[in-house]
């Protein structure tokens, strides 16, 4: 489990050094910082939890299927195109939305988006996606510790 939890805190190391980086500009540029901003620990979190969930379970299912770390990759740039990466929630038709957050990504790059510009919070979207996390992480733990022990014979 710590190979894919070093990975992660690299990311966040490079991660917090360009958030720095972000907050120099907008106080440069004047660009309004709201109170919002005190959560993104908290988002930051929640992004690590999630990738860390993600990494447990691909790197366990990967090692008796080698075909998944091939696959991975066009999953994860599908999977970018189903978030809220360069559109808005608000984008999606309001009958959807609630099956939409059902991807773990929505809330947490809506609350980011809130965070740093100073909109409202979807607190319905940061909840389920705090859930979906958590199940994804309990799993995921689940499944690479009851599958670590056949990685030497595989591997």
């Amino acid at each position: 489990m710590l190979i894919p939890l070093a990975s992660i805190l690299a990311r966040l190391i490079d991660l917090l050094v360009a958030f720095v980086i972000l907050i120099g500009l907008m106080v440069y540029f004047r660009a309004g910082i709201s109170p919002g901003i005190l959560l993104v620990p908290l988002l930051l979190f929640l992004l690590a939890a999630l990738a860390l969930g993600l990494g447990m379970w691909t790197s366990a299912v990967n090692v008796k299927y080698r075909d998944v770390g091939l696959a991975l990759p066009v999953f994860i740039q599908l999977w970018m195109f189903v978030s809220p990466v360069v559109y808005p929630l608000t984008l999606v038709p309001q009958q959807w939305r609630l099956l939409y957050s059902l991807n773990p990504l929505v809330g947490i790059i809506e609350g980011f988006r809130a965070a740093l510009f100073g909109k409202s919070f979807n607190w319905q979207a940061l909840a389920i996606s705090a859930i979906v996390t958590a199940v994804l992480l309990v799993y995921a733990g689940y499944a690479f510790k009851s599958r670590e022990k056949t990685f030497a014979d595989i591997i």
